[in-house]
């Protein structure tokens, strides 16, 4: 279907690939994977024509319909976000307009021929059409919609009226209705609650029947819906036949060979070399010598791709605190409107957080999870009822907003430096190293940092204090697989009390013991771990 064959691209100094190639075939689905600054944006627009390789070629086949959906999803205004996804579809409206008009055409007397040559142009059109959905483009527009969270009533809201966040799903839903025959998706969860991303998976799964190439943070989601994953790291392009868990495994076993092939072979180089040393004066050797230096000259050297090194940084135990963490009494909250009226959130909710919890709040989106963790942490009042912290609770929070906080002309080391004065050079640099900052990095400023990297730097701050109670709100928001992995380790390292709201499964199952749902304005306690709450609910796979 597309073919890269031995591609090659540089961007200023920096060489992504060379000579690179791998193959998407129909009905494939294959997982995008790599560093960041890899090149794996770079792998989409080349396949989407929006840059072309430095060398090599990519062909795709004259019919192929590609759907691309990017982090960017360009200005959007002047439609309802019914409107806006179902004109991403133009071609097959197109189409359609076309068979009208060849219906139109058909009633009218024609020569033979001439009806004929409509006939066959009518089959054609009309397979087309049907191909790509074009019979049922409305309703499937209204079922992405719904599935993605925009339900009914706002369909015919003007896109202008969306959030940033909000309008992030209707470009997915853009692309999604367009049913093309290569689906290219880059970082399509962003933005997503559990339950949407839950539909989006199943939808991908059990209608979509193109070939589908991803990027994607949630380890769950790739996990169950690829079966190939393509590296773009160091250079080159490699591919691993099985999910991410697959080439998790997979990656570490080759990188065992290889690093078993280098020793092999620099042991054999170094004898060669040794003997060369030896005998390069000697007459009576000359032949050998210049035999063993040709046969140098043609040996390929193996060489290791760069690895990051993981720091694992020993956190100081917290001071412990009494038994009773949180104690919940009766809580309330409500927002005020403009009308002098209140939006309630949620009521009567009740509960305790004792030491040691590591604590789940989830709920379907706007059910108030956030909320409730703000009243928590003394970020809001509550409307009525009680929080009580318990006997030396020393607490943190962490949410989007705390991002914003960040001082812009200070550095990563400076920041972490400012949140814990007392700790030497030597412990911040490994606090710093820890969280994915290494070498020249520290000295980056804060305004210098992508959301990931801001997102990472705050959690270091918070981890790397003495705190005994943890509230978290979307602390995986921005961060890759590889940063998630580093938080998650941190947090089951974690002795304190740990209350978090995240839209990442494989982080809430590998991390809490206890479960509070908000829903409808109440709250109930799942005394168990995240497969136990799924199963109890039946809302997960």
């Amino acid at each position: 279907m597309i073919h890269l064959t031995d591609i090659s691209k540089q961007h200023g100094n920096r060489v992504l690939f060379k000579y690179a190639s791998f193959q998407i075939l129909p009905g494939s689905r294959s997982g995008l994977v790599g560093p960041n600054g890899a090149g794996k944006s770079t792998i989409f627009r080349l396949i989407t024509g929006e840059e072309s390789p430095d060398s090599g070629e990519i062909s795709c086949g004259k019919k192929t319909v590609i759907g691309y959906f990017s982090q960017d999803v360009g200005e959007m205004s002047g439609r309802s976000a019914l409107a806006e996804v179902v004109a991403a579809s133009k071609a097959t409206a197109n189409l359609g307009e076309q068979i009208r008009q060849m219906e139109t055409q058909m009633c009218q007397p024609l020569e033979d021929d001439a009806m004929a040559a409509l006939l066959e142009r009518y089959g054609d059109v009309q397979q087309e059409f049907e191909h790509r959905g074009g019979y049922d483009l409305e309703s499937r527009a209204q079922a992405v919609l719904t599935g993605l969270g925009i339900g009914p009533d706002d369909y015919l809201q003007p896109v202008e009226s969306f959030s940033g966040g909000w309008k992030m799903r209707i470009a997915l839903a853009r692309i999604l209705t367009l049913n093309p025959d290569v689906l290219l998706l880059d970082e399509p969860t962003n933005h997503l609650d559990v339950e949407s991303i839950v539909w989006l998976e199943s939808w991908l799964a059990d209608e979509y029947r193109g070939a589908l190439v991803m990027t994607s943070h949630d380890r769950d989601f790739m996990n169950r819906l690829v079966g190939r994953i393509v590296e773009v790291a160091g250079g080159t392009i490699t591919s691993y036949g099985g999910n991410y868990d697959f080439y998790l495994r997979e990656r570490e076993v080759r990188r065992e060979q290889l690093l078993a092939s280098y020793r092999r072979q620099k042991e054999m180089l170094a004898k060669e070399e040794d003997f060369i040393a030896r005998f390069a004066a000697r007459a009576s050797h000359a032949a050998q010598v210049q035999s063993r230096v040709k046969k140098l000259e043609k040996i390929e050297r193996i060489e290791l791709p760069p690895e990051q090194k993981l720091v694992k940084f020993a956190f100081s135990e917290p001071p412990r605190s009494g038994d009773d963490v949180v104690a919940i009494d009766n809580l309330a909250k409500s927002w005020p409107l403009e009308n002098g009226r209140q939006r309630p959130v949620f009521s009567g909710v009740s509960g305790l957080v004792q030491r040691g919890d590591k604590i789940a709040v989830v709920g379907v989106n706007g059910a108030g999870k956030s909320t409730f963790l703000k009243v928590l942490a003394g970020q809001t009042e509550a409307t009525c009822g009680q929080v009580r912290i318990g006997a030396n609770v020393h607490s943190g929070y962490f949410s989007q907003h705390s991002m914003e906080l960040l001082d812009p002309k200070k550095t990563v080391f400076g920041t972490v430096q400012d949140a814990l004065p007392l700790q030497t050079i030597g412990v911040l640099r490994n606090l710093c190293a820890a969280f994915l900052f290494q070498g020249d990095d520290v000295d980056k400023r804060t305004d210098k940092l992508s959301g990931g990297e801001k997102s990472r730097l705050v959690l270091a701050t918070l981890l790397g204090r003495p705190l005994n109670l943890l509230i978290l709100d979307e602390p995986t928001n921005h961060l890759d697989i590889q940063s998630r992995e580093v938080l998650l380790a941190a947090l089951q390292n974690f002795t304190g009390t740990l209350l978090l709201v995240s839209h990442d499964r494989h982080f809430l199952r590998s991390l809490v013991g206890r479960v509070f749902e908000i829903d409808h304005g109440a709250m109930r306690a799942y005394e168990g771990d995240y497969e136990y709450y799924l199963r109890k609910t039946g809302r997960g796979q």
